[in-house]
Order: structure tokens, then C-alpha cells, then sequence
């Protein structure tokens, strides 16, 4: 009897995860501000804007909205796997990949969101060239290969433990 209650009692636990969530939809409305506020600030000044000015800014957009997109995941999955399904009976707007997101494919998702997001800030850097100094720009590159080399090797031992896995099933 004590050891169902206290299973129960860790099973009911994982809704102190709920209010994390909510912090991050609350921190995708931060991110919309932003956006919405960098757009605004930008958009009556971009006909006398330089090429590469609207560019850099276009970049801070795709940032932004990368950042979003990150977050969007790391709300949905991790609510569905760690608090409890979401449902949203037969939505048509419901996205394919909602609900079939393990913690393995979420982990491999976020960092492919942020090597893009690295890989963005790079290229703004490089746009910006004669603004960043070389040891600034060699920290840059330094991270963003870090970013990507912890991706491939994420991905490598993700691979490794399915082949396994697999492997035992026979």
C-alpha cells in the first residue's frame, strides 16, 4: 500500500513540470515582442537602407524565428513526454511531428536549431566583417564548430544505442 501511494505520488509529480512549460510560452510571447518590435523599427527605414543593412536584418529576423520554432518544440515535446498527451482530437493543424518526438529525436532537433541559429550569427558576423575583430570572429567559429561537431556526435551515439537496440531485438 505505501509503495503505490508513493508511485502514485512520483507519477503525479511530473505536473510540477507544467509550469516550466508555461514560463516557455510566456517566453515565446518575449520572443514575438522582439520581432515584432525589430520589424516595426526597421520596415520605414528600408528603402534608404543598404543592401547588406536589410540583410543583417533579415538575419535577426530568422534568428528570432528560429528561436521560436526551438522553443515551440521544446514546449510540445517535452509537455507530451514528460507532463501528459496533449489533445487536440483530430486538428487539421495539428503537426505531424507532435507527439511522435521522443526525447532522443528532441534532443537531436535542438541541436540542429541551435548549430542554425550559431550558423546565422555567423554569417552576420562575416557580413559585418569589418565590425568584428579576428579573435571575435575565431570564438564565433570556434562555437558554432563546437555546436556541430556535439550534433554529429549526438546523432552518432543516438545511432549507436538504435543498432544496438536492434540488433538485441534479433
Amino acid at each position: 500500500m505505501i509503495e503505490r501511494y508513493l508511485e502514485r505520488l512520483i507519477f503525479a509529480s511530473r505536473w510540477i513540470m507544467a509550469p516550466f512549460y508555461l514560463g516557455l510560452v510566456v517566453s515565446l510571447a518575449m520572443l514575438l515582442v522582439k520581432f515584432m518590435q525589430e520589424l516595426l523599427h526597421v520596415a520605414p527605414m528600408v528603402f534608404t537602407m543598404s543592401e547588406t543593412a536589410v540583410i543583417l536584418t533579415i538575419l535577426s529576423l530568422i534568428d528570432l524565428s528560429l528561436a521560436g520554432n526551438l522553443l515551440l518544440m521544446v514546449i510540445f515535446a517535452g509537455y507530451e513526454n514528460f507532463v501528459s498527451k496533449i489533445d487536440t482530437g483530430d486538428h487539421e493543424d495539428r503537426p505531424d511531428w507532435m507527439g511522435k518526438v521522443d526525447f532522443s529525436g528532441l534532443k537531436l532537433k535542438l541541436i540542429a536549431s541551435i548549430v542554425a541559429i550559431s550558423g546565422i550569427q555567423l554569417l552576420r558576423a562575416f557580413m559585418n566583417v569589418q565590425e568584428t575583430t579576428k579573435e571575435d570572429l575565431m570564438w564565433m567559429l570556434i562555437i558554432h564548430m563546437t555546436f556541430v561537431t556535439s550534433g554529429v556526435l549526438l546523432a552518432l551515439m543516438d545511432k549507436l544505442v538504435d543498432s544496438a537496440h536492434h540488433g538485441s531485438d534479433r
